[in-house]
This record gives C-alpha cells, sequence and structure tokens, in this order.
C-alpha cells in the first residue's frame, strides 16, 4: 500500500509519519518549498513533542519522503487548510484544488480521504462532483470517506495513536474499506457512520467547547462588574457532579474552536446560541485592551506582553487572542509594545520588530506585564528581578495562573481576568 497525504502541517505530517512508522510507504505533498525541504533531510519547521525524532527515523528508513507533485498511489489523505473568510464563510479553495489535483491520479480501486475540517455535506456537494468527473463509479470503483482528526497540539503523536476515530464513508463498503487503513496504526474504537454525520460530529465536538468557554468569559465579565472572582466561583460550581464549566481567558484561538463553529453557522443561520457564542469569546481582546486603558493612564505606557501562542507551551498562532490584542493595540492606541514568546520565533511573525529574546527585556521599563498564555516557562520567573526592571509594578493575569499572594508581597498590583 502507498499513500499521499496532501498538506504537511499541524495534523497533516503527524499522520503521515504515524502511518511511515507503521511500515506504510507515505509520500507527503505540501506548496510550502520549506516544509519540503525540511522533511527530506528528516527535520520538520513546527513544534511537536516527539514528532521531530519520529520524521529523522521515517526518512532515514525511506519510508517518508516529501514531493512536490501529486502521483498514483492506493490512498489518498487531503488534509489541507480550510480557513474562514471575513463574512464567517468556510473557505474551500485548498480542499477543491486538492480534490481535483487527486482526480487526475486516482484510479480504480483507490481510497480517497478527507480530514480537513469541513462544513456539513462537503464530501456530498465538493469532492464527489470532482472525483465524479472521472467517470469511475464512486463506492465501487473508488471509495471515500470523511475522516477527522481529534487530537490536542502539544499530544498529538499519542492521541493520533489512542484517541478513538470516526469514518464517515459514502456508503458502507467505503467506510469498511478506510476503516482498514486506518486500523494499521490507530489503537483506539473506530466509529463507523456516514460523511456528513462525521463532518457534524466534527463541529460539535469543538462547538461544545466553544460554548462552554464563552459561558466562563461571560461569567468572568459578570464577576469583574460585580466584585465577584469567577475563578472561584467555577471552581466551587463545579464541585457539583454534573457541572463542569470550562475556564474563562483573554479569547479562544487556534483552527479548532475558534473557526469550527462558524462552519455550522454557516448552514444554519437561524442557530443563535453557536453564533452569540463565537461572538462572546472573539470579543475577549477587546475587554483585554479596555481593561489595560482603565489601568494605565499614561496613554504611551509601555506594556509587556508574555506569550502570544493561541495555547501553552506551542508554537501555533492561529487565530491567537493574543495576536489580536496586539493587532488592536498597535491600530488604535499608542501603547509601546515589548512581546516574549518563548516557543515562537520572531521570524515567524509580523511583529519582529517589537519580540525580544528574554523576559527581561520585555519588561524593562514597563508600565504593565500582561500574562497572555500560560507556558509553563512562565511559572518560575525571577520577579525580584522583574519588578527591579519594571517601571510600574502592576501585572495583568488573563489566565490566573501566577501566585497572586507571591506577587503582592513582591509590591506588585495583580490585576486577574475575571475578578472584581
Amino acid at each position: 500500500m502507498k499513500i499521499t497525504v496532501i498538506g504537511l502541517g499541524y495534523i497533516g505530517l503527524p499522520t503521515a509519519v504515524m502511518f511511515a512508522k507503521n511500515g506504510v510507504d507515505v509520500v507527503g505533498y505540501d506548496v510550502n518549498k520549506k516544509v519540503l525541504t525540511a522533511l527530506n533531510q528528516g527535520e520538520i519547521i513546527i513544534e511537536e513533542p516527539g514528532l521531530k525524532e519520529l520524521v529523522k527515523e521515517v526518512v532515514n528508513n525511506k519510508k517518508l519522503r516529501g514531493v512536490n507533485e501529486i502521483g498514483e498511489s492506493d490512498v489518498f489523505i487531503v488534509s489541507v487548510p480550510t480557513p474562514i473568510n471575513e463574512d464567517k464563510t468556510a473557505n474551500m479553495k485548498y480542499v477543491k484544488q486538492a480534490t481535483e489535483s487527486v482526480s487526475k491520479h486516482i484510479k480504480k480501486g483507490d481510497i480517497f480521504v478527507l480530514e480537513s475540517t469541513s462544513p456539513p455535506g462537503t464530501i456530498e456537494e465538493i469532492i464527489l462532483p470532482i472525483l465524479s468527473k472521472t467517470g469511475l463509479n464512486i463506492g465501487e470503483d473508488i471509495f471515500v470517506a470523511y475522516s477527522p482528526e481529534r487530537v490536542l497540539p502539544g499530544r498529538v503523536i499519542q492521541e493520533l495513536v489512542e484517541n478513538d476515530r470516526l469514518i464517515g464513508g459514502v456508503n458502507e463498503k467505503s467506510a469498511q474499506k478506510v476503516k482498514e487503513v486506518y486500523s494499521v496504526f490507530v489503537k483506539g474504537n473506530i466509529y463507523l457512520t456516514d460523511s456528513k454525520t462525521a463532518e457534524m460530529c466534527k463541529l460539535m465536538e469543538n462547538t461544545y467547547r466553544d460554548v462552554n468557554i464563552a459561558l466562563a468569559n461571560e461569567l468572568a465579565i459578570t464577576c469583574e462588574e460585580m466584585g465577584i472572582n469567577a475563578w472561584e466561583v467555577i471552581e466551587l460550581s463545579n464541585k457539583h457532579p454534573r457541572v463542569n464549566i470550562h475556564q474563562p481567558g483573554p479569547g479562544v484561538g487556534g483552527h479548532c474552536l475558534a473557526v469550527d463553529p462558524w462552519f455550522i453557522v454557516e448552514k444554519q443561520k437561524e442557530g443563535e446560541i453557536i453564533r452569540m457564542s463565537r461572538e462572546i469569546n472573539d470579543d475577549m481582546p477587546i475587554h483585554v485592551l479596555k481593561t489595560l486603558k482603565n489601568i494605565l493612564k499614561n496613554k504611551k505606557a509601555k506594556i509587556a506582553i508574555l506569550g502570544i501562542s493561541y495555547k501553552p507551551n506551542i508554537d501555533d498562532m492561529r487565530e491567537s487572542p493574543i495576536i489580536k490584542l496586539i493587532d488592536m493595540i498597535l491600530e488604535k492606541t499608542n501603547y509601546r509594545l515589548s512581546i516574549h514568546d518563548p516557543y515562537v520565533s520572531k521570524f515567524n511573525t509580523k511583529i519582529e520588530d517589537i519580540m525580544v529574546d528574554s523576559v527581561e527585556e520585555a519588561v524593562e521599563g514597563a508600565d504593565i506585564m500582561v500574562l497572555g498564555v500560560n507556558h509553563d516557562k512562565y511559572r518560575d520567573l525571577d520577579f525580584d528581578k522583574i519588578a527591579d526592571l519594571m517601571n510600574v509594578k502592576h501585572i495583568y493575569d488573563t489566565r490566573n495562573f501566577l501566585d497572586q499572594q507571591m506577587l503582592e508581597k513582591l509590591g506588585f498590583e495583580v490585576t486577574l481576568l475575571g475578578r472584581g
């Protein structure tokens, strides 16, 4: 069996590696030349624990290589981006382009799998019309299914193997064929359904979390206004056996939670809860900036922001609420900014001129330090030294991550998102 994985990003590359690790001959296609060059040298350009070592192993064993052209294969797995347009609709051009490229090489007996997160109906409305032009009988000559990833960045390798998996086939035969493919490395349960149901399941898994976070964020804003600590409210409320309120924060990022719910709204305009939850979470960077304006009396104050990825301990900045916050500060205020993130290379951002290499450099002369992302590396900072370097000893913790009592003993004023 030969597998072609189209799109070597945060999901496509690990998926290709897991097949290769289990003895399958795999080729990976991507339009990014840097990705292909790195891959063929046994290297990667993204951060994911354990991935670099596995890539080096399978490349050295000649089980995985990068290519700049799609050719014949037994299985085609499409894992390309599905970004969101300005009007919050799904941009499916990369899925269409990948499918059209595959259609030129797909032959009788081949398997086509879409992994990219997509609106319900993508297989039926986009994939099948393109593949039908080949003249092959879909479901009998070629087998088509949707099988979404369900992994957490930072644990991708482990969860690709251990998590249960959904396969939505265009017919039962297709679902069974695709199940055989993923059974090469998946140890979790594999559940079969139709393609549209699988597409909706993927979206609802992330929408559930997004709506819960929106509830927590609305609670946080309410508690700030009422002089209550939302974090204590959540902790005590969750003592109830049937309550599980998520945690508030400066917004929701990543390609999943910040995007997937809009794909449902796109298909069902009357869906109020999902749309309103998205709007609440999208507006949290605005709330953070409003808080900063209330704190800072100097219109040209210096703000030091620690952390810009969308979640802790990774370099992924897709839909990062802290990036949105930074953009607003640069566009709408005269505040000076200094940014630090231990995982993100300044050269991978549009703000490299205000990114610095150390926390000390970031906070020097600052009027406030904003903890934007709760990276583990920020847990044991030298706050004695930070206190000496800052112009004003004020910290705004948007994650309830830092030791408030310790900071106050050192003379810091601490503002906590969600606490009045």
